[in-house]
């Protein structure tokens, strides 16, 4: 068992990013965790495979939360490889599937009202971007405390977020629970949380499983290591 980050750049508003879905090994499946921005599955796919690994043993996709760059490409995953398992929490599923109008979208457009001329042709574009996200069904909810993906990973609620413990490898994928700036864990834009005190509290639950190693979507691999070796 094996957890491998999958570096995927991209150019936005002439700017370099990169973000850092997780491969998850496991008896020789594979499981995706969040799938980007709309239109970025052929860059997860060439991921993947630069890897050493097929499409044919993909078998589940897990999503940790609602937000565009998270679940952008999961319903071309699931159009082009019909058996994979969606996974997702009890709480975002609502969202996914499009159950419930999600809660970023609704501090979207709260935020526009308020927005100036400058910010409101971004707003706009965000908010059309969000209204764009094809919904997709869940085929597997999960909740906190529960072991998935025989038994080797334990999900954490991190409110907004889920959160994947790996207890054998000492490892933990945060989702946007904590990002990685200046070596450090922290959690992702407090100016846009839909909650910072509940972010607070999430990074605080998932520094408190002593992991050793935190795979963040945004800043990629976090070692305790290499941080005191500093």
């Amino acid at each position: 068992m094996k957890i491998i980050e999958l570096p995927i750049k991209y150019e936005f508003n002439r700017q370099k990013n990169c973000i850092y879905p997780s491969l998850i090994i496991v008896n020789k499946e594979l499981t995706l965790v969040d799938t980007g921005y709309t239109n970025f599955l052929t860059l997860i796919e060439n991921e993947i495979l630069k890897n050493g690994y097929g499409m044919k043993d993909l078998k589940n996709i897990i999503i940790t939360h609602y937000d565009d760059d998270h679940i952008g490409s999961l319903y071309e995953f699931k159009e082009k490889y019909p058996w994979i398992t969606i996974i997702a929490s009890e709480i975002e599923s609502k969202y996914i599937s499009g159950e419930l109008k999600a809660e970023r979208l609704v501090q979207a457009e709260e935020l526009l009202e308020n927005m100036s001329n400058e910010d409101m042709e971004f707003g706009k574009w965000f908010i059309q971007q969000l209204k764009n996200l094809k919904p997709v069904l869940i085929n597997k909810k999960v909740h906190d405390g529960d072991m998935i993906l025989d038994n080797e990973c334990r999900v954490v609620a991190t409110p907004g977020h889920t959160s994947l413990y790996f207890p054998r490898l000492k490892s933990i994928i945060t989702g946007d629970a904590a990002v990685k700036e200046n070596h450090e864990l922290v959690i992702a834009n407090p100016q846009f949380c839909l909650n910072v005190e509940k972010a607070e509290q999430s990074l605080i639950k998932i520094k408190n499983l002593k992991a050793e190693n935190y795979y963040c979507y945004h800043g990629g691999k976090f070692t305790l290591y290499s941080k005191n070796k500093r």
